[in-house]
């Protein structure tokens, strides 16, 4: 967690909301990401996107199973989902997204009977250093 830490602090420096994320694969990080949705004019490269993108082009495949994804915050919707179509196996997050959290805040998308993958999910992980992260990023802005 501590490398997805230090990728939202450099989403931050660079203007994005400060969000990073690590996937790892038997005790190796296979993928990096940190939010880019402003610098890249993409509402859909979240730092858990760049970083399936990441390991994906590494690895030569959309499927990533035995990764496991270690990001600041909880996950939205979309990510989620990129989560299940990736057949990562566990998620790891610092801090709950009470507005757009799609695993335990608004919805628990991950447990859903209808999909065909499911992850292991552990919260909290780091949890204060990344919702201060959170906190501060915002207070600034305001």
């Amino acid at each position: 967690m501590q490398q997805a830490i230090a990728l939202a602090q450099q989403a931050a420096k660079e203007g994005e909301v400060p969000v990073g994320a690590v996937l790892v694969k038997d005790g190796e990080i296979v993928g990096r990401g940190l939010n880019r949705m402003i610098s890249d004019s993409d509402p859909t490269a979240h730092a858990e996107i760049v970083a399936l993108r990441d390991a994906a082009s590494r690895q030569g495949n959309y499927r990533l199973p035995g990764t496991e994804l270690y990001v600041t915050i909880e996950p939205c919707m979309m990510c989620a989902g990129a989560l299940v179509h990736a057949r990562v196996s566990s998620l790891y997050f610092g801090t709950r997204e009470p507005r757009a959290g799609s695993v335990v805040s608004t919805q628990d998308l991950l447990q859903n009977d209808a999909l065909n993958h499911r992850l292991e999910v552990n919260e909290g992980v780091c949890k204060e250093a990344c919702a201060d992260m959170m906190t501060s990023f915002f207070q600034e802005k305001r």
